[in-house]
C-alpha cells in the first residue's frame, strides 16, 4: 500500500443473521485528510468502523483492512487502540459517575506499587482538556456536564491514546449550533497538527464544510469516493449516490386546510423536577388546529421538550401550572397512559432511552402501546399482533428480514420507524413528535415527512420539536419560536425564515 494511506479497506463484507450489513466494501483515506463516510441509515456506515477499529474482531468479517501499512489483526478495541486508531461512537460511552478525568484515563492509568497517583492524572488531564478546548474543574462529575462537554472528553480520552486516526460517528447529532461549530474547527485543528479523521455524518453542510472526501455507502456497497473540492461536490450529488436516486423535493409539498383549534394551552409554566422554584416553562399559551403542523423552534434550553413531556401526562418536572384543551374540554392526564387515552402520541427525541426497549422485538416495541386493541378478553391475540407489526414494517420500509428481530440491532433511522410505528398503531389525533429525524439520513427524513403529511391529510394534528430550521420551516403551517422558558412569537408559513425566528428567540421581537 502506498505510503500516502493510513487506512485502507479492501474488500470487506460482513454477515449478521438473515442480512449483509457490508457487501465488498472497499476505499482508501490519506494521511492528514479529514475522510467522511455517507449513507442512508442502515448502509453499512457504523458497522465497517467498527470492523475497523477491532469492535468486530479479525475472523468475524472477510475482505482485508490494512492500517499503517498493515494488514490488521484486532481482537477488541484496546487492539487498535495500541496504534493509536480511536473512535468515538454516537452513543456516548463514558461512565457517568466518574469525574471529567477519570474518564479521561479510565482503562490506561499506571500504577507504582499497586497505587494510581491521582494528582498526576488531574494535572495531565488539563493538558488535553486545554487541546479540545474544554474549560472545566477536571473532578467535575461527568453526568453533571452537558452532552456537547461530554463529547469533548470523549475526544480528549482519544487524544490520551496518542491518536493518529481518530474515527467520530455522527459526532454532532447531539449538540446545538455552537457546539457543533466547535467540535468542527477542533476536527480542523487536528488536521493542522496532521492527524486524520473519518467522520460519519448526516449532516451534508458538514461535511463539506470540513471533509477532503467523502465516501457514499449504500445498501452496504461502497458507491464511489468524491474529492470535495476537485469534483466540486455538492449536497445534492452526494443525496443522489446515497439514495440511489434525485430528491428534487426535501420536504413533499401538501396543501394546508387547517380545520378548528383542537388543541390549546393556557398559561402553561413547569417547575424544574429538582429544583421546584425554577420555572423551566414559564407561562406558555399556544393552539393547535386540526390538520396542521405547528413546529416549535428556538436554541437549545429554550424549554421546548420540557414543555411537550410536562403536557404529555405531567412526564416532566416537579409541578405543572396552567390549563389543557382538548377538543374544547378540559383536560387533566396525569400519565402517559392517560394523555394516550385522551388523544395525544408523543414521541421522544431521545429514542433509545425513553422511545425504544432495546432488549425486545420490533413486534413487541410497535404493539406496547396498543396492547388492550389487540386484546381479548385480557389476553394478547397473537395474530392481530403479528399482522399490525407487518403492516407497519412494509409500510414505513423498515429494513429487517423479521419482526423478530431485536430493535438494538436496528439503524438509527429504523428504529425511529418503529417508535413511530408504536405511536401510529395507538392512533392518537395529536402527534407530538419530538426531533423526529435526529440523526438520521435525508432519505429516510424525506419518508417520515411523508408519513407525518399523511397524517396530517387524515385530519390529525402534529406538534413539531425542531432544531432544524430548514425542516421547521420546509413542513410548518406556523411556527412558534421559544427562548429561556417562554413562548417569544408566532409565525405563519409564509411570513418564517431562518433571520426572523432567530431575531424572534433572541430579541423577542
Amino acid at each position: 500500500m502506498a505510503d500516502e494511506y493510513i487506512l485502507q479497506i479492501d474488500d470487506v463484507t460482513k454477515e449478521f443473521p438473515g442480512v449483509r450489513a457490508l457487501d465488498h466494501v472497499s476505499f482508501k483515506v490519506k494521511k492528514g485528510e479529514i475522510h467522511s463516510l455517507c449513507g442512508e441509515n442502515g448502509a453499512g456506515k457504523s458497522t465497517l468502523m467498527s470492523v475497523v477499529s477491532g469492535v468486530y474482531p479479525k475472523d468475524s468479517y472477510g475482505g482485508k483492512v490494512f492500517y499503517k501499512g498493515h494488514e490488521t489483526n484486532y481482537h477488541s478495541v484496546k487492539d487498535s487502540e495500541k496504534e493509536g486508531l480511536a473512535i468515538i461512537h454516537q452513543e456516548l460511552a463514558l461512565s457517568p459517575y466518574l469525574s471529567i478525568y477519570e474518564n479521561i484515563f479510565l482503562g490506561h492509568m499506571k500504577t507504582r506499587l499497586g497505587i494510581i497517583n491521582w494528582n498526576f492524572y488531574i494535572r495531565e488531564s488539563k493538558k488535553y482538556l486545554d487541546r479540545v478546548g474544554l474549560h472545566e474543574n477536571p473532578a467535575t462529575v461527568v453526568s453533571k456536564t452537558g452532552v456537547g462537554k461530554q463529547q469533548l472528553v470523549e475526544i480528549a480520552r482519544a487524544l490520551s491514546k496518542q491518536v493518529d486516526l481518530l474515527i467520530l460517528d455522527e459526532p454532532t447529532s447531539s449538540l446545538n449550533d455552537d457546539e457543533s461549530d466547535h467540535l468542527l474547527n477542533l476536527i480542523l485543528e487536528f488536521k493542522n497538527q496532521g492527524m486524520t479523521s473519518v467522520i460519519i455524518s448526516h449532516k451534508l453542510g458538514e461535511v463539506l464544510k470540513v471533509a477532503d472526501t467523502v465516501t457514499i455507502l449504500r445498501d452496504g456497497k461502497s458507491i464511489r469516493s468524491f474529492d470535495v473540492k476537485a469534483d466540486h461536490l455538492t449536497e445534492e450529488m452526494i443525496i443522489k449516490d446515497m439514495v440511489g436516486r434525485d430528491l428534487t423535493h426535501r420536504f413533499p409539498t401538501r396543501k394546508s386546510k387547517p380545520g378548528e383549534t383542537i388543541m390549546e394551552v393556557k398559561n402553561w409554566s413547569v417547575y424544574h423536577p429538582d429544583y421546584h422554584s425554577i420555572k423551566v416553562v414559564d407561562n406558555a399559551s399556544f393552539y393547535v388546529r386540526r390538520g396542521e403542523i405547528v413546529a416549535f423552534c428556538g436554541p437549545m434550553g429554550a424549554g421546548r421538550t420540557e414543555l411537550m413531556m410536562s403536557l404529555y401526562g405531567l412526564s416532566y418536572g416537579s409541578r405543572s401550572e396552567g390549563e389543557l384543551f382538548l377538543k374544547g374540554k378540559k383536560a387533566t392526564p396525569r400519565s402517559a397512559k392517560e394523555a394516550l387515552e385522551t388523544g395525544m402520541g408523543y414521541v421522544s427525541e431521545d429514542r433509545k432511552t425513553l422511545g425504544l426497549i432495546l432488549i425486545q422485538s420490533i413486534k413487541n416495541n410497535i404493539s406496547s402501546s396498543s396492547l388492550q386493541k389487540l386484546s381479548r378478553f385480557g389476553i394478547v391475540l397473537n395474530q392481530r399482533e403479528i399482522e399490525e407489526a407487518e403492516k407497519y414494517r412494509k409500510n414505513l420500509r423498515i429494513k429487517t428480514p423479521t419482526i423478530n428481530q431485536l430493535t438494538r440491532n436496528l439503524s438509527g433511522g429504523n428504529q425511529q420507524k418503529v417508535v413511530l410505528s408504536r405511536t401510529l398503531l395507538a392512533d392518537p389525533d395529536i402527534f407530538i413528535v419530538d426531533e423526529p429525524t435526529r440523526g438520521i439520513d435525508v432519505g429516510a427524513k424525506t419518508e417520515i415527512y411523508d408519513i407525518l403529511n399523511e397524517l396530517v391529510a387524515q385530519g390529525k394534528s402534529v406538534i413539531m420539536v425542531s432544531s432544524e430550521l430548514p425542516e421547521a420551516l420546509g413542513m410548518a403551517d406556523r411556527l412558534y419560536v421559544m427562548n429561556e422558558g417562554k413562548i417569544k412569537g408566532e409565525l405563519t408559513h409564509d411570513e418564517a425564515t431562518q433571520e426572523k425566528i432567530m431575531q424572534i428567540a433572541l430579541l423577542g421581537k
